[in-house]
């Protein structure tokens, strides 16, 4: 079974969350006789037949960008003549250019949509794009969402109940790297034995000013790990205020994050918008058995997170109420170890990387012609 995955941008170019759920569906479907490819967009220019782990990408060089879309004229031809080769056609959704390449290729091939999150920012854009959006939903054989919470509280889901399937993002312990002696050693040095971690791109909807707001009430040390369009604004405030328990580390390899997720007291994750429709990142750190702080958005992160069984769940855009929370994890070793064993359990769980691709196998399977 071959299938064909479509998304705006992907390793190496962006380290995302969309990027790791495509990766370890790729990676994870080899065992099962799935053959999955993945075509993108790229400064980088075009290219065919990448091998990234025991996968094959391709990438359209990517033309220009709007309102935080990519367009290609070459990805027209790249996509409809990787598609024809292709059993199944998995969209990642959003991303407007991809409906219109899908209309106009005219690919008659069966389609998964992953609806990875409903569109927040661009309301203006959303109202002209709004009937594309929903003709693409339409012409979708089954939409996937990563969490019966997104479903509940997405207003575009709940017109597609009757083609919606619930399947759980789920990562392999075994993609990541080991933590390596030393390099936990650089880092156990440069940051002391106890601190939280956030990790993720530093964009708006991640809650960071909130997180800088509680980390100076509280004085507690606080690792941000990722880079993104509000860097240079947050190292900022963080100097302007004397955040001296602030350290921004930037982007890093994975051998390090490992190192940083193995090291942390606790996982600190203040999406503050819908934007964040599950969390990988909270995932991960469930996976090492971190305690987990995150906020209440009716989105995947309280699928992963449960309020005083993993970690602790707070209102979003309040920074009062983070202190509070970091507070309580830092002055309670005890429960928060607890809530740590917890949140790695769930994570055995429910959100092992074979149960999600084992799952959209099934949906795959449904989907071709006997």
């Amino acid at each position: 079974m071959k299938v064909l995955h479509f998304f705006k941008t992907y390793y190496p170019d962006t380290m995302g969350g969309i990027e790791q759920v495509i990766f370890q569906l790729a990676e994870g479907g080899i065992q099962q006789g799935i053959e999955a490819e993945v075509l993108y967009l790229s400064p980088r220019g075009a290219m065919r037949n990448e091998k990234l782990a025991n996968h094959v990408t391709h990438r359209s060089y990517e033309n220009f960008q709007f309102a935080s879309t990519g367009f290609s004229i070459g990805a027209f031809r790249d996509f409809a003549e990787l598609a024809e080769q292709a059993d199944i056609i998995h969209y990642h959704f959003p991303w407007p250019f991809m409906d219109m390449v899908h209309f106009l290729t005219k690919v008659k091939k069966p389609i998964v949509v992953t609806y990875h999150s409903d569109i927040v920012k661009q309301k203006l854009l959303l109202k002209l794009y709004s009937p594309l959006l929903h003709a693409f939903l339409r012409n979708a054989d089954v939409i996937v969402a990563s969490s019966p919470n997104y479903v509940e509280s997405s207003e575009v889901l709940q017109k597609y109940k009757d083609k919606v399937k619930v399947v759980p993002i789920g990562v392999d312990r075994n993609t990541y790297p080991e933590v390596s002696a030393a390099i936990a050693a650089k880092w156990r040095e440069k940051l002391g034995d106890r601190f939280f971690l956030f990790v993720g791109a530093l964009r708006y909807y991640k809650g960071l000013d909130f997180l800088l707001e509680a980390a100076r009430k509280t004085q507690l040390p606080v690792v941000i790990m990722g880079k993104g369009p509000m860097e240079s604004d947050l190292k900022l405030k963080a100097k302007d205020a004397g955040l001296s328990n602030v350290f921004f580390v930037g982007a890093l390899p994975d051998s390090d994050k490992a190192a940083l997720m193995s090291l942390c007291f606790a996982l600190v994750f203040p999406s503050h918008l819908r934007s964040e429709a599950f969390g990988i990142t909270l995932l991960e750190g469930a996976m090492y058995g971190k305690p987990l702080i995150s906020c209440e958005i009716g989105t995947g992160t309280t699928y992963i997170n449960i309020d005083h069984e993993t970690g602790l769940v707070i209102p979003p855009r309040d920074a009062d109420a983070l202190a509070n929370a970091m507070r309580k994890l830092w002055e309670s070793p005890t429960l928060a170890a607890q809530f740590g064993e917890s949140s790695q359990r769930r994570y055995q769980r429910l959100f092992q990387a074979d149960t999600m691709v084992g799952a959209y196998l099934n949906i795959y399977k449904d989907l071709i012609p006997k």
